[in-house]
């Protein structure tokens, strides 16, 4: 019996699947494996994977940034030679949340931070501190050096703007929370705010970073869209 459930489920699967792929069916392009990502809709079951395919689609992921409403400047190639290099990266003029400084990203990251501003971080404060995030204090997205600025290893995601470093928030009622004075420093609801935030930011970036990860992150979360899959 226990067999036979899950051959059925599996047809119903594949016919819905195609129902879906042929548009006999229609659902959300979030909710479609082959659906544009659109920035302005509700995350859906495909979202990550649809973030992931931007990376082969600079055309696309530029259109969606368009679409969202976010500022930028397309910046010019510099190809990549010795593991650094700018491809397919834009200067973020205005965003959802304010930052501390514009910054240089890969179209990807300006399109996870979209939907990590709006589906995470701010509903995290709103709940947590009762006001949204009014500016994101960060140290920078391009650096070309390698993991944890070694003279020998494999190049970081910083080397090609592929990550951002982010050490605290501003809020709108001017507060200051920063990863350095309340990560560890209490357990109210600064430090549940922070936790909240680690934990959604996995739900948009690939790799996801904090304190409890290592000493060398004790004061910032490291976001980035790399190929490898890490949430500490």
């Amino acid at each position: 019996m226990g067999k036979l459930l899950v051959f059925l489920i599996g047809i119903m699967a594949g016919v819905t699947t195609t129902l879906i792929y042929v548009g006999i069916v229609v659902v959300p392009p979030s909710w479609s494996p082959w659906g544009p990502l659109d920035l302005t809709a509700e995350p859906g079951a495909f979202t990550r994977l649809q973030l992931a395919g931007l990376r082969e689609e600079p055309g696309t992921c530029f259109a969606a940034l368009e679409q969202a409403g976010i500022r930028f400047t397309p910046q010019p190639r510099r190809a990549i030679e010795n593991g650094c290099g700018l491809v397919d990266t834009a200067r973020v003029e205005q965003a959802s949340i304010s930052y501390s400084d514009r910054f240089v990203a890969t179209c990807p990251l300006v399109a996870a931070l979209h939907l990590f501003e709006r589906h995470v971080l701010d509903p995290a404060a709103r709940r947590h501190l009762g006001t949204g995030v009014s500016r994101i204090n960060h140290v920078g997205t391009y650096s070309c050096r390698n993991v944890y600025g070694r003279e020998a290893g494999r190049r970081s995601e910083h080397a090609t703007a592929n990550a951002i470093d982010i050490r605290g928030f501003v809020l709108e009622d001017g507060r200051i929370v920063s990863l350095a004075r309340h990560w560890d420093g209490n357990r109210g609801a600064e430090a549940a705010f922070l936790r909240e935030v680690n934990d959604g930011a996995c739900r948009f970036f690939n790799a996801v970073l904090g304190p409890d990860y290592n000493a060398a992150h004790r004061d910032h979360f490291h976001l980035d869209m790399g190929r490898w899959r890490a949430c500490r």
